[in-house]
């Protein structure tokens, strides 16, 4: 009777281990991020803790949960600018553009297909897995691009030198760097089952469907995910290779 009431200060000290264990290791492999695994860990409880209180006051509104949604593309697109600006101004508002030609498109045929049906409880799980999925291969491909525009400047203005149209040459140099961010999706979609168990079918088998309807949930997830971080690649490639998405050190100008 007194073991369910000691069960959040557990955990509570269990995350606090976890977190320190890995801002130490880090530290130790002087991988520069320390600060920034504390600070993630510190946001992600305090951000858990405001949409659990939320959560249920949203979901009993198809209203408030599109306005949920749309908060998390906005956050999603902020993350992402900044990630591959270094900043939330001018530029960086560019990766609204990726994320939302990835998720839309297909959240739209789900619900017009009655597939995902057109209830709070469901959208809303779905499209938090969606946008989270655009905003990693739109940070990803738009870092990744960017570095390697910097680093193989000298082929970049070969390629000018040859004639190509700056769009042209920077893809030339960037296009094979950002197919790996395709790579986490692709891996996962590939060893689904025999590495791990995502969270769509762990939930779906937690709420009591059975393990036939709980794959299929989660083999529309994956192939989902598919079609939007593809879309995401494509999209971002285009910005950074036109110069709309940038830093101030990246090539083209």
């Amino acid at each position: 009777m007194n073991a369910a009431p000691a069960v959040g200060p557990l955990l509570a000290v269990v995350l606090l281990a976890l977190a320190a264990v890995a801002a130490l290791l880090v530290r130790l492999g002087r991988l520069g991020l320390s600060r920034d695994v504390v600070v993630a860990a510190l946001r992600a409880a305090v951000q858990l803790t405001a949409v659990s209180l939320l959560i249920a006051a949203v979901l009993r509104s198809a209203g408030w949960t599109a306005v949920f949604v749309t908060g998390m593309v906005v956050v999603a697109a902020a993350t992402a600018g900044r990630r591959v600006t270094g900043s939330f101004r001018g530029r960086a508002w560019w990766t609204l553009l990726p994320i939302l030609a990835g998720v839309a498109p297909v959240l739209a045929l789900l619900l017009a297909s009655t597939v995902l049906p057109p209830r709070p409880v469901a959208v809303l799980p779905i499209a938090g897995i969606f946008i989270g999925g655009a905003m990693t291969a739109t940070s990803l491909t738009g870092r990744r691009t960017l570095d390697e525009l910097r680093t193989r400047r000298g082929e970049y203005e070969g390629g000018l030198a040859l004639g190509l149209l700056p769009r042209d040459a920077a893809l030339e140099v960037c296009r094979s760097s950002a197919a790996l961010a395709l790579v986490p999706v692709l891996d996962q979609t590939r060893t689904v089952g025999l590495v791990t168990l995502p969270g769509a079918f762990v939930g779906v088998l937690l709420g009591g469907a059975d393990p036939v309807e709980a794959g299929a949930t989660q083999l529309l997830v994956l192939i989902g995910l598919l079609a939007i971080e593809a879309t995401a690649v494509i999209v971002t490639l285009e910005l950074v290779a036109t110069g709309r998405l940038a830093d101030d050190g990246a090539f083209p100008k």
